[in-house]
C-alpha cells in the first residue's frame, strides 16, 4: 500500500498523503461534530473510477470534501478541463492550491477553484457534471448536499455523475432518484459505487 502511494506521487508530482483528524480545526472552536478525517483514496481505485466514467461530457469536476486535492488533480489528468475543490479546513484547501498549482504546470488549460466552505451551504454549479465524495461527512450533511444537487439539476439539467467511495450514505442519493451504474468492492473497506441522474 505505501509502494503504491509512493508511485501515486511520482506519476503525478503532488503530495497528498497522510492521514488528518482535524483537531487542530476543532482546538479553533470550529465544529467537527459532522466531519470525518482526512485520508485520500488510493491511486490505484481512482485511476479504476475514471475509466469506468463516460468518456463525455467531462466538463466540470466537483470534490466535495476535497482534502489536499488527490481527486481533483487526477481529474485534471483524466479529461476534466475545469476542477473545484470544496473543504472546510483551510490548511487543507493550501495543500489543494499548492497540488493543483503543480497540476497547472502540466496542464496549462486547467481551470481550477479551492473553496473554504461548509458543503452544506455549497451551491452546486450549472455546469458541474461529475462530483466526487469519499465520505467526508455524516449523514446530516450528505441530506444536505443531495438536495442542493438535486436544486442544481433542477435549474439546468444535463447528466452528471456522482463518484462515491465508502459510500455510508448511499440511500440519500438513490432515494433521489439516481441509479447507480458502476460497483467495486476490493477487501473489507475499498467500496466504491458510481451514479447518474
Amino acid at each position: 500500500m505505501i509502494q503504491q502511494e509512493i508511485k501515486g506521487e511520482n506519476k503525478y508530482g503532488i503530495t497528498t498523503t497522510g492521514a488528518d483528524e482535524l483537531m487542530n480545526l476543532e482546538k479553533k472552536g470550529i465544529d467537527i461534530s459532522h466531519a470525518t478525517l482526512y485520508m485520500p483514496v488510493s491511486y490505484l481505485l481512482l485511476e479504476e473510477i475514471f475509466k469506468q466514467l463516460p468518456i463525455l461530457p467531462r466538463t466540470h469536476f466537483i470534490d466535495i470534501g476535497c482534502g489536499k486535492g488527490r481527486a481533483l488533480c487526477i481529474a485534471a489528468y483524466n479529461g476534466f478541463s475545469k476542477v473545484t475543490g470544496i473543504d472546510f479546513s483551510k490548511p487543507l484547501c493550501e495543500n489543494t492550491k499548492e497540488n493543483l498549482k503543480i497540476t497547472k504546470e502540466k496542464i496549462p488549460t486547467l481551470q481550477y477553484q479551492v473553496i473554504n466552505n461548509d458543503a452544506f451551504y455549497f451551491e452546486i454549479p450549472d455546469d458541474a457534471d461529475c462530483i466526487f465524495f469519499f465520505n467526508p461527512f455524516d449523514e446530516i450533511i450528505m441530506s444536505g448536499v443531495v438536495k442542493n444537487i438535486k436544486a442544481s439539476l433542477q435549474k439546468a439539467q444535463r447528466p452528471v455523475n456522482i463518484i462515491y467511495v465508502n459510500p455510508l450514505h448511499k440511500k440519500y442519493f438513490l432515494n433521489a432518484g439516481f441509479t447507480e451504474t458502476w460497483y467495486s468492492k476490493k477487501l473489507k473497506y475499498i467500496e466504491a459505487v458510481i451514479f447518474k441522474n
